[in-house]
């Protein structure tokens, strides 16, 4: 009988570091992939170049993997606490806190090591993006903000695409950059209104505690901003209809969101985080549709 490639122990260790890095749920992936192929898009005038793209989609995948994993060192001590995360491998004893930043620090290199293929601005570029991944775990236990901070990460993928591809960054990418932390905002509150009641026992911070009440009504009005910075973004590039009409399935997308949200019960408020993907995908369609026309 043919010995397997990988003894038990091995193939248990990479199970435990596969649900760490949350691979099996790839929702956080395509939130921070649809902005970012809007900036590369925007920023190549539809014809990025293929290396900036594999670079930068793949980049996406490692420092979304790292985010996670050092998300739940972070929370190693409250995720049992959570009925969402008591699961989660560090929280089970799985996965070592040891492990888990190893993990983190070797996602983070060879994220860097892409990165040495792109210019000097774009290298520069990574060591906020770095730092703000390092920093958003934390500041759930400081300030009621955490998700801004999530947002200015998950958004730093816009000045380095953009980088990337041009060499230099715009006003234009500074647009997409506060687009994106606005948009991130409107998800992750939408995701912390699930652990709300959890959150409020433990002690940890958020914008669905913050807006307390008025969530859903801020929530509104930072969804019309967001919209209306689309549109902004797409008048500046000089974009035809059919960016238009994916803003337009977008604002469907985001009335159907408050639709979710309207008893604020755990099920539905997640159902709304995850239909954010499709609101991303159907901007990032339109952009693509746009340039293709051109």
């Amino acid at each position: 009988m043919k010995k397997p490639l990988l003894s038990p122990h091995v193939r248990d260790r990479l199970r435990q570091y596969y649900y760490l890095t949350r691979l099996h749920k790839p929702i956080g992936i395509f939130l921070l992939l649809w902005p970012m192929l809007w900036a590369l898009w925007i920023a190549g005038a539809g014809k990025p170049a293929p290396g900036v793209v594999f670079i930068f989609v793949l980049g996406t995948i490692l420092m979304r993997s790292a985010g996670c994993v050092i998300n739940d060192y972070a929370d190693r001590n409250i995720d049992s606490y959570v009925t969402r995360t008591r699961e989660r491998p560090i929280a089970t004893g799985k996965v070592t806190p040891r492990e888990a930043v190893l993990l983190f620090v070797a996602l983070c290199l060879v994220s860097f090591i892409l990165v040495l293929f792109t210019n000097a601005l774009t290298i520069y570029l990574s060591f906020g993006g770095a730092l703000l991944a390092a920093v958003y775990p934390f500041s759930k236990r400081y300030t009621h903000l955490p998700q801004v901070v999530l947002g200015m990460a998950f958004a730093w993928a816009i000045p380095m695409a953009y980088a990337a591809q041009t060499g230099t960054i715009t006003k234009q990418t500074w647009l997409i950059y506060v687009i994106t932390v606005v948009w991130a905002v409107i998800y992750d509150t939408m995701y912390a209104m699930v652990d709300r009641e959890d959150d409020l026992k433990i002690g940890v911070k958020s914008t669905a505690i913050l807006f307390g009440d008025a969530d859903r009504i801020i929530l509104a009005i930072l969804q019309g901003l967001m919209l209306m910075a689309l549109w902004l973004l797409g008048h500046q590039a000089e974009l035809p209809w059919p960016y238009s009409a994916g803003i337009g399935v977008a604002a469907v997308l985001a009335g159907y969101q408050q639709y979710l949200i309207r008893r604020r019960d755990p099920k539905g408020c997640f159902e709304a985080f995850l239909n954010n993907h499709w609101l991303g995908l159907a901007v990032f369609a339109g952009l693509v549709l746009s340039y293709a026309g051109k």
